[in-house]
């Protein structure tokens, strides 16, 4: 990613500085706009250029307000709240088995031999599987949730746009079936304090294994939320996780939870149900759109923009698309496409959205590392004019722009290690 120049720098500072009202009869006054706290942990002048962007804002008085979205995992946050809730829900004997011990109704991309697994390690006639305690039922649950292979080996998913839906994401929220939104929620709420209590590094034991212990905010991320607020910017997260999941956690950077959209189940009986919510063109039932990759445009479109149908699935017009956008993985790169003002990318290596933001086609990517232990540089180049890209059916591709043209390969340049406060809250 090529930096501005020092006099860019100095003058995107200048204009976060003020803004100007307007007369009203007398020598008009500045007003001051609100700027992040701290240039902590943020690389070369994305500070400045995130400042100048709520500057060019923060007086808007006509119209809809200005809209930042936020993906959660790993961009608000350090680690995932949805394997965070899983490993609880296992440690705590919270998930239930399906009717009859048919697996295969918990995901319609459930292969045959996922399913076997399953029925062959969980019980069937019990209210909630005893994971905390049978080691062999909660791994083939770890094992098909977290690598989408049975613990024999076998493939776990098929049959998926990969562009639309990512099944073992989506299978946690089918998972919470037969509880309700507010179980769901108190289940989320247990595993965030526990996250946040624990020391960083720490691990967990689920089943035989160790999984990841401890989550924490971003210090950095909560300024940035806080200051769009203050700077009359609408702010929304949207996550590949469950919503009531992403519901608890987003209280925590003060974004209500009427501005959290994440995986949503239908109800039945007041009771989740291992079906999904559509959108656009997917009607409800059908599961085979989650907020992932091109289903986070089709659910902001829906969601935050009102619209409608099939043409939520598709691009909009400048004007009915979000200003400000944040996120971290390739799960990200189409609503990270469609901002009109910065688009800020924390570096994890991923491939087509880090080929996209080191290309910076339009000058409006913001390339910036984790601000919890980052990652260390990228040795080879991203393989942008190859495999960069992942196709619907899941065929490795060439980045392309929107004329078709093949993004060259990028080195990672936007790598080096930085400390931040880890403060649990």
């Amino acid at each position: 990613m090529k930096l501005r120049p020092t006099a860019a720098s100095a003058a995107a500072l200048a204009l976060a500085t003020t803004c100007l009202l307007p007369a009203t009869g007398a020598e008009a006054k500045p007003s001051a706009c609100p700027t992040l706290n701290s240039s902590a942990g943020w690389y070369g002048d994305n500070k400045a250029r995130i400042d100048a962007l709520i500057a060019d804002h923060c007086d808007d008085k006509g119209g809809r307000k200005p809209v930042a979205v936020f993906d959660w995992d790993n961009t608000v946050i350090k680690n995932d709240v949805g394997d965070a809730t899983f490993y609880w829900l296992l440690r705590n004997d919270r998930v239930r088995p399906p009717r009859d011990g048919d697996w295969s109704t918990t995901s319609r991309y459930l292969t045959p031999e996922a399913a076997t697994a399953l029925g062959e390690a969980c019980p069937a006639d019990v209210r909630t599987l005893p994971t905390s305690t049978d080691t062999a039922c909660a791994d083939e649950l770890l094992s098909v949730y977290g690598s989408g292979a049975t613990t024999g080996g076998k493939t776990a998913f098929t049959g998926y746009d990969h562009r639309r839906m990512e099944p073992q994401y989506a299978w946690l929220a089918q998972l919470l079936h037969g509880w309700t939104t507010r179980e769901a929620a108190a289940f989320a709420a247990a595993a965030r304090v526990e996250n946040l209590a624990a020391p960083q590094g720490a691990t967990q034991q689920v089943g035989t294994g160790q999984v990841t212990g401890w989550v924490r905010y971003y210090d950095q991320q909560r300024d940035l939320i806080r200051t769009l607020q203050d700077g009359g910017f609408d702010v929304w997260i949207v996550s590949a996780s469950p919503e009531p999941v992403v519901d608890v956690w987003a209280k925590g950077v003060g974004v209500d939870p009427s501005h959290a959209v994440g995986i949503r189940n239908t109800t039945s009986h007041g009771r989740l149900t291992s079906h999904l919510k559509g959108c656009g063109g997917i009607r409800d039932g059908e599961d085979a759109m989650i907020t992932y990759i091109d289903g986070k445009r089709c659910w902001i479109n829906q969601e935050i923009f009102g619209v409608r149908g099939p043409a939520a699935e598709r691009v909009q017009p400048a004007a009915r698309r979000q200003v400000f956008a944040a996120g971290d993985s390739d799960t990200d790169i189409s609503f990270l496409r469609d901002a009109t003002g910065l688009r800020l990318v924390l570096n994890r290596n991923k491939n087509e959205l880090m080929c996209r933001a080191y290309e910076n086609g339009d000058g409006r990517w913001l390339v910036n590392p984790m601000f919890i232990e980052p990652k260390q540089r990228k040795t080879n180049p991203y393989p942008c004019a190859t495999t960069g890209y992942t196709a619907s059916d899941g065929s490795a591709q060439p980045v392309r722009r929107a004329d078709g043209s093949i993004v060259p390969d990028q080195l990672d340049t936007v790598f080096q290690v930085l400390s931040s406060p880890l403060r649990p809250s």
